[in-house]
């Protein structure tokens, strides 16, 4: 990651103001990308399971709005967004910078941005001194899941912020891939997630995302929770 020159300091509102541009960015990127990239494998939910890549965190326009798993985001409380751990899964995030740390309950799913592996509320942010910064490399470690850790995965392909242009892609893929959805993604900046395969396991959709990489570029492992009304 480059050094970048101390930046002045900012108000919350202008940081998740910035936070909607990163996202956005990095969905086109998603999108778009064609480079082959070699992505982290998100970690397994049991007690000892370790990965490290970028950290990011998201406050204001989503406080008090509806997560994935169906509790309403609070982000004054010690949660996080994860692509595939099981919903009610601890986790301890460890910012690498400074070695502090915090213990976060997995309650929404995300971040939907190439490269990074976990969302932390505005609460565990400021746990970890990262809230100015805005994206930090850490370590994630399980540290408890629930029992019955199941469930099915996807890889997603795509992200659009226009729905036509994402069913297009979804039509064109159903010729070829036997599982092929749009699953919406709700929020102030609402996106078009595209996503292949409806795997029994995290590894199958591994192995299925390592085979897509090649046309698709930038391609990651997303666990099929959502609420039935957001799959289309």
């Amino acid at each position: 990651m480059e050094e970048m020159a101390p930046a002045p300091a900012m108000n919350a509102s202008e940081l998740d103001r910035r936070r909607a541009l990163w996202l956005l960015i990095g969905c086109a990127a998603a999108a778009g990308c064609r480079k082959k990239r070699r992505l982290p494998a998100p970690a397994a939910a049991r007690p000892g399971a370790v990965e490290t890549g970028i950290a990011s965190w998201y406050g204001h326009p989503y406080h008090g709005r509806r997560t994935a798993s169906g509790e309403i985001y609070d982000m004054e409380k010690l949660t996080a967004a994860h692509r595939t751990l099981p919903f009610g899964t601890w986790v301890e995030v460890t910012n690498l910078d400074n070695r502090k740390r915090v213990r976060v309950r997995i309650t929404d799913r995300g971040p939907f941005v190439d490269g990074r592996i976990i969302d932390l509320s505005l609460a565990a942010a400021r746990e970890i001194d990262m809230v100015r910064a805005g994206i930090v490399k850490v370590r994630v470690q399980v540290v408890s899941g629930p029992a019955a850790a199941g469930g099915r995965f996807a890889v997603q392909v795509g992200a659009y912020l226009n729905r036509d242009n994402a069913e297009r892609m979804r039509r064109r893929l159903q010729a070829q891939y036997r599982h092929c959805r749009l699953v919406k993604r709700d929020g102030p900046t609402v996106l078009w997630r595209v996503l292949i395969g409806e795997e029994t396991s995290e590894e199958q959709a591994r192995i299925l995302a390592a085979q897509l990489r090649p046309e698709f570029g930038a391609v990651f492992v997303v666990r099929l929770d959502e609420p039935s009304g957001d799959e289309l």
